[in-house]
């Protein structure tokens, strides 16, 4: 199974930005979702979507971040408004089958190489 992330960059605080992530070589994960990790900072729940299409949202990402899912596609999606430099981080997508807390990392058992996002101000 290979996840592959896109759509980082450099951006100037206030501007949006969508990250794409498409999965390869398995069926439908149950959650496909995003983490971020700063530098420094442990890695954090962002957002995750059920195969049915129900979301969920870390407390960070609540008002400003929007999951979305395309099950023909494999791929899930996050898109960022008004970004703050604080939203400066890499960030992950994973997929994983489980019932569980689905904000830990660990419960997710595929990967995205990460794409960085750095906001500037």
């Amino acid at each position: 199974v290979q996840l592959q992330a896109s759509g980082g960059g450099l951006v100037q605080a206030g501007a949006s930005l969508m990250l794409s992530c498409e999965a390869s070589g398995r069926t439908l994960s149950t959650f496909m979702g995003w983490f971020r990790q700063a530098p420094g900072k442990e890695r954090e729940f962002v957002a995750t979507e059920s195969r049915d299409l129900s979301p969920w949202y870390g407390d960070s990402a609540k008002g400003r971040f929007t999951i979305s899912r395309d099950n023909a596609k494999n791929a899930v999606y996050l898109r960022i408004n008004s970004l703050k430099p604080e939203d400066t981080a890499v960030y992950y997508c994973a997929a994983g089958d489980f019932s569980g807390d689905l904000r830990r990392p660990d419960m997710y058992r595929y990967w995205g190489q990460g794409t960085l996002v750095t906001v500037s101000s």
